[in-house]
């Protein structure tokens, strides 16, 4: 069996959640304490992917990233940045179509601390920026690990958008769940029972996690 795929899906994985994490909790922030108009449709197309055919949204980034397109030439003329078949491509599609998995379990976690806890803070002459640091972030740790093993485990076994984004590239695009689709093809029974357990197994083990930290959290009071 060739391991590459299933090293480029971790890399892959573990590049999203990453940036998603970056992403994710200013997001939850503004969304759960911000007072701004809009918020019910900028929920609306951060969910969107959970119902959105992944095929569906590959279509609409090849189309954006194309270089016949105002933002596929300022990625690839103003950034130097292809987008089209290569591993950077796959990252920004993918984070793109795994952002709710990230930002929804923060944006829950944030809405468990009592108003009252943040008010009592603010109070006291705290900033925003230190309430978030010291109260918040600390408070919603459950949260926020749950949103990285989700995002991670999303991505690594994402297929549409993979294949729609990044094609089969060995060695830039050929990701577990690529590599199990041409198995497949190519009646390589054997080899793709391989890489369905590997994948079977790993999503197994993150909703064990993701459970366990749930589980755990009922416990845990935040005042």
């Amino acid at each position: 069996m060739e391991w590459t795929p299933l090293f480029l899906s971790l890399k892959l994985a573990c590049f999203t959640a990453g940036l998603l994490l970056l992403v994710g909790i200013p997001l939850a922030y503004a969304l759960v304490f911000g007072q701004w108009r809009g918020k019910v449709l900028v929920r609306t197309f951060i969910t969107l992917p959970i119902v959105l055919p992944s095929t569906v949204l590959g279509f609409y980034f090849l189309t954006l990233a194309s270089p016949t397109h105002v933002w596929g030439d300022f990625f690839a003329n103003g950034l130097k940045l292809d987008l089209i078949f290569s591993f950077e491509g796959l990252v920004l599609g993918s984070v793109i179509y795994a952002l709710p998995f990230m930002v929804q379990p923060i944006e829950q976690a944030f809405e468990q601390i009592p108003a009252e806890r943040i008010q009592f803070i603010t109070l006291l002459g705290k900033n925003r920026r230190t309430i978030l640091q010291k109260v918040i972030l600390p408070a919603s740790w459950t949260g926020i690990i749950s949103g990285i093993i989700l995002s991670f485990a999303h991505t690594l076994g994402e297929f549409g958008l993979v294949l729609m984004v990044g094609g089969n590239i060995p060695g830039e695009t050929k990701v577990a769940s690529i590599a199990l689709y041409e198995a497949v093809e190519l009646g390589q029974q054997e080899l793709a029972n391989k890489y369905a357990l590997i994948l079977l197994g790993t999503s197994f083990l993150v909703l064990v996690l993701v459970q366990s930290l749930r589980k755990g959290h009922q416990n845990i009071r935040l005042w």
